[in-house]
């Protein structure tokens, strides 16, 4: 599954100013991380975001917000926001920011 290139763009221009983000292809996606750890994702026309046990938790009774499955057993501590709950540019800034506090309390790689 392809991902969506302006989703990505608009990830890199979220991140810009962040230090320490690097890009990766994983997943079939594009994915950002934060000193070696991944935080988020671009996956099909979605955010993947890594938010933590209890972020991840929290997000899921959210609208637009379901478990990152793809294998078919979902992966824990992470979330796929569809399109709708990303689709004004402070939506996207809002679940980059989550995974960034969840993944700057973690050892740098």
């Amino acid at each position: 599954m392809p991902f969506d290139t302006s989703l990505a763009a608009r990830v890199r221009d979220a991140l810009a100013r962040t230090r320490g983000v690097t890009e990766k292809t994983m997943f079939g996606g594009r994915c950002f991380l934060l000193h070696g750890n991944l935080l988020v994702g671009v996956w099909g026309d979605g955010l993947i975001a890594r938010l933590g046990p209890a972020g991840a938790e929290d997000a899921l009774r959210e609208p637009h917000v379901r478990a990152f499955d793809v294998t078919g057993r979902p992966m824990r501590n992470w979330v796929v926001v569809d399109p709708d709950g990303i689709d004004g540019d402070a939506q996207l800034r809002a679940w980059i920011d989550r995974a960034v506090a969840f993944v700057r309390a973690l050892p740098k790689k």
